[in-house]
């Protein structure tokens, strides 16, 4: 999570909940098979879209819904560098640092739209639209969140700093 990188934007609005996400209908898929599924209900060529190290851009109360965690993995396995929305559902934010998916503030609605090459400078959380000149900045990530999710997430994290051990039987 160092440098500038580049990816395409998939914008989308206000309230994309879990179950646009992570269709109930295809969690017996397994997480690839579920990925496979991925806003369909809002965008069906999505998942055949992405490629790893686009972006997910979104408006107010993203993931709202239910705690589902299939949401974020969903995001993660197509490859998605990282989320900005205006506002997320608290349980869905924590759910991506978790998994180690990044997901920043952007308060600024117009960004981008759908098929746009945005840059995100990891470093200095500089956001760039080379298309329209636009440019935003994102909240900063917390030092303690950012080392996490460059860890790879909450239990890499967690094996990162007090090494793997056995489990108890």
């Amino acid at each position: 999570m160092n440098g500038v990188q580049t990816g395409q934007a998939f914008v989308y609005g206000d309230r994309i909940d879990t179950d646009v996400l992570a269709p109930g209908h295809a969690m017996k898929l397994g997480p690839e098979g579920l990925a496979r599924h991925c806003l369909e209900a809002i965008d069906p060529g999505f998942s055949a879209r992405v490629k790893p190290g686009d972006f997910l851009i979104a408006g107010e109360d993203f993931g709202i819904g239910s705690s589902r965690e299939q949401a974020a993995i969903s995001l993660k396995r197509l490859g998605i560098a990282a989320i900005f929305a205006r506002s997320y559902a608290r349980i869905f934010f924590r759910n991506a640092i978790n998994i180690g998916l990044p997901a920043y503030v952007l308060d600024h609605p117009g960004f981008a739209v759908t098929g746009d090459v945005v840059n995100f400078d990891w470093d200095t959380g500089k956001l760039t639209n080379p298309g329209t000149g636009a440019t935003a900045t994102v909240t900063p990530m917390p030092h303690h969140l950012k080392t996490m999710i460059e860890a790879g997430g909450l239990m890499e994290s967690l094996k990162a700093r007090f090494g793997a051990r056995e489990p108890i039987s």
